[in-house]
């Protein structure tokens, strides 16, 4: 064995990001940074009404500006498609699918009205603001407390939407229940904020062509969806994403940039890039603002008897966008009489979409602040509340889990917390002019595996590519699928290249869901053995090869080597067997999917991740400022493919589930039905100084069954039950149990 060769990564190791210095030296290319020739700029013209049509625009003192090549309305677009199937791609809910500059009529506020094109961007930000746009302005209504009044469960429901399954007498449960609380809880709207704003490059390459360098979670999602619309043949459009500047679901379906970029690129012929501004960030998609109804009831020792929630949530009038809300407390704890309805309610917004852990940080959060009111009202420490209604399996579905380990993530957390050391009377813990309190929840999320291909191609030289569709936001996708391959056939991290972020490549899902590590993991492992396979055969060739006689399962991959388990001096190196098989590489490619064994196995047992979330805040008695000091996530995801990038996930989850908790909200002046706050000076999102100490543990959780390397994905579950850790600190602070998120000063000192 040469050991003077780099060694393999392992899964399982801390291994740093494989793409980290492209990033920090400013190599890596975002949708907006791709050098291009003869480039034209855009610039979107933005509605100042919520709802009506145009009636009139003024073009021409734009027009009249030098550098002006175009200006796109409804009245002078080029043909579309009709149907609205062609605009339906991928995760697009029942309904009407927006069409930008389709005909007159404005259906929410920011809704883009015009697109001025000219040869640089200032010359089209600045003839964008002499357009003059008249409208005809209808009632509107963007106050979803009025909006209740529409409430409704639509007949076609989103593909992702899981109806509740109640069981029992909840009735008869709370007429005889020693103990039971109800409140409503509200959770105000949140709008995706990431660090890349939306921008789309397309390319013309001349003959019907286009090159698309989209901020997008799915190269090939975007491919169909611009195909459909615009007419394209599929193979004609080529969609990049190689580096994504965080997106959080708001990158799952096209959005407008995508489409007008490419509407311009096609009626002008030329190369055109557009890139939202900071208040067109707000113009999109966002996480609806929920009320949700929870009534608890409990025997004499704290047992629940009774359960009932019923949610609503915001959607646009023209799509019907629902989540899975309201299933997470049936799931997650043991009680035999349970019941969930759910609802959503239209008002004259953009359609609201995925946000990190859509539904379950919703729900969940709103649940476990619940579940700590029902704990003091029946005088139980709020752990050991959770800890006396733990359900081995899923309540709701009545069928086991592949794994949960919550009760250690629980026992590990509150070790590390030091929750014993809690006193349970709120306002008893104080640290001089601060109030000191504790809290705690609960977090789940679903563990997903989606279908996936790949491709690997090893050279004589050692050096081994890796190709896949899948996209990285900013999680470790290059990293974990380099250490995948790494680990399964001994070649140093070094001599890897990951490609993805290309529609031309195997076909990957939407990255979201925390599917990415366990599908595209899957995908790359089995591509890896199939390779390795070729490998062997090819070893079997070499001339008096030590390993002639010996089978797959007797070598194993190391240092660019087959070596012979039992005496690793019998080896053949990589160069050696592809030299006898006359190959100067090889290659494979397989796809890996559940199959039918695997959904029939997936409906009869549940996939989720588990975490346990203690929260340590300080509240000035005086002031009503909040600081959260100390926060511990254990986490129980099954296997870990790389502590290091996932504990930057949970990180992450943790930080925005802080935001949900004290920060994040949208203000709408009802009259205009507009988002006052959009721009990031008065949308507030943690800073620094909000932050403080977050340790991250992840409890150990073999799970076999799960998905084919027993991950389960780390994504998405660190913002569950945070900002529900941080409102019932906040109460075992203060005495005072706030039910509307986010907290701020104000409805502390009220």
């Amino acid at each position: 064995m040469n050991t003077h060769v780099n060694p393999p990564a392992r899964i399982g190791e801390p291994l740093s990001r494989v793409d980290g210095r492209l990033k920090v030296t400013g190599h890596a290319r975002y949708a907006a940074e791709h050098p291009v020739a003869d480039l034209l700029y855009g610039w979107v013209v933005s509605s100042s009404i919520a709802k009506g049509r145009i009636t009139a625009i003024d073009e021409d003192a734009a027009r009249a500006v030098a550098g002006v090549v175009e200006i796109i309305t409804h009245k002078n677009r080029p043909d579309l498609a009709k149907a609205d199937s062609a605009y339906q791609e991928q995760v697009a809910p029942p309904g009407k699918p927006f069409r930008a500059l389709y005909d007159d009529e404005v259906q929410y506020s920011l809704q883009p009205v015009a697109l001025v094109v000219a040869q640089d961007l200032e010359t089209a930000r600045y003839a964008a603001s002499l357009i003059k746009v008249d409208y005809e302005a209808a009632e509107h209504n963007t106050d979803f407390r009025i909006a209740q009044g529409e409430r409704f469960m639509p007949r076609r429901k989103r593909a992702a939407y899981q109806p509740p399954k109640n069981r029992g007498d909840v009735d008869t449960a709370f007429a005889e229940a020693v103990h039971q609380i109800a409140g409503t809880y509200h959770l105000a709207t949140h709008v995706h904020n990431p660090m890349e704003m939306h921008a789309t490059t397309v390319v013309w390459e001349g003959d019907e062509r286009i090159t698309v360098y989209d901020k997008t979670q799915g190269s090939q999602n975007t491919q169909t969806y611009l195909a459909n619309v615009f007419g394209f043949k599929k193979e004609n459009i080529r969609v990049l994403n190689p580096f994504v500047g965080g997106a959080f679901g708001s990158g799952l379906r096209p959005q407008y940039q995508a489409y007008l970029a490419t509407m311009a690129a096609k009626m002008l012929e030329r190369s055109v890039r557009l890139v939202m501004t900071r208040p067109q960030m707000f113009s999109h998609v966002h996480r609806p603002e929920a009320l949700q109804a929870v009534s608890l009831a409990t025997d004499a020792q704290g047992h629940l008897t009774g359960m009932r929630t019923e949610a609503t949530t915001a959607t646009s009038r023209f799509e019907n966008y629902m989540e899975t809300v309201v299933n997470w407390g049936l799931m997650a704890y043991a009680c035999p009489n349970a019941e969930a309805d759910y609802t959503i309610a239209p008002v004259d917004s953009y359609t609201p979409g995925d946000m990190r852990a859509p539904g379950a940080a919703t729900g969940m959060t709103l649940f476990e602040i619940a579940m700590d009111e029902m704990a003091y009202e029946a005088n139980v420490d709020p752990l050991e509340f959770r800890l006396i209604n733990y359900s081995e399996k899923d309540a709701m579905h009545d069928t086991p889990y592949t794994s949960k380990a919550l009760k250690e993530a629980y026992a590990e957390g509150a070790a590390k917390f030091g929750w014993d050391s809690r006193s349970m009377a709120p306002r008893s813990m104080r640290d001089g002019s601060e109030l000191v309190g504790w809290g705690v929840a609960t977090g789940m999320w679903d563990a997903m595996f989606q279908k996936t291909s790949a491709r690997a191609r090893l050279s004589a030289n050692g050096d081994l590519l890796l190709e896949t569709a899948a996209s990285d936001i900013g999680t470790g996708t290059y990293t974990i699928l380099a250490q995948i391959a790494s680990d399964t056939l001994g070649i140093p991290v070094e001599q890897i290249s990951v490609k993805i972020g290309d529609s031309d490549l195997p076909m990957s899902p939407i990255e979201g869901g925390s599917w990415t590590a366990a599908s595209a993991g899957a995908a790359i492992e089995a591509t890896c053995q199939s390779l390795g396979k070729k490998l062997f055969e090819a070893a079997q060739k070499v001339k008096n090869s030590p390993l002639a006689d010996a089978k797959i399962d007797d070598v194993r991959f190391d240092y660019g080597r087959l070596l012979s388990k039992t005496d690793p001096d019998k080896s053949v190196s990589y160069g050696e067997a592809m030299a006898a098989a006359g190959e100067v590489s090889i290659e494979a490619e397989e796809t890996v999917s559940a199959g039918i064994s695997g959904m029939i196995s997936q409906m009869r047992k549940s996939r989720n991740t588990h975490s346990a979330v203690f929260a340590e805040v300080k509240v000035d008695e005086e002031l009503g400022v909040v600081r959260v000091t100390r926060v511990v996530c254990a986490v129980a995801a099954g296997r870990i493919i790389n502590p290091k990038t996932a504990r930057s996930q949970i990180l992450g989850g943790v930080v925005m589930g802080i935001g949900m908790g004290l920060h994040e909200e949208t203000f709408v002046d009802h009259r205009l039905g507009r988002i006052m706050n959009h721009d990031l000076a008065e949308y507030h999102v943690p800073a620094n100084a909000d932050i403080h100490d977050i340790e991250v543990i992840f409890v150990d959780e073999p799970d076999p069954e799960v998905t084919p390397m027993g991950v389960k994905g780390v994504g998405e579950i660190g913002i569950v039950g945070t900002a529900a850790a941080v409102a019932n600190a906040i109460f075992h602070a203060t005495g005072k149990r706030l039910r509307d998120l986010p907290i701020t000063i104000d409805k502390i000192l009220e």
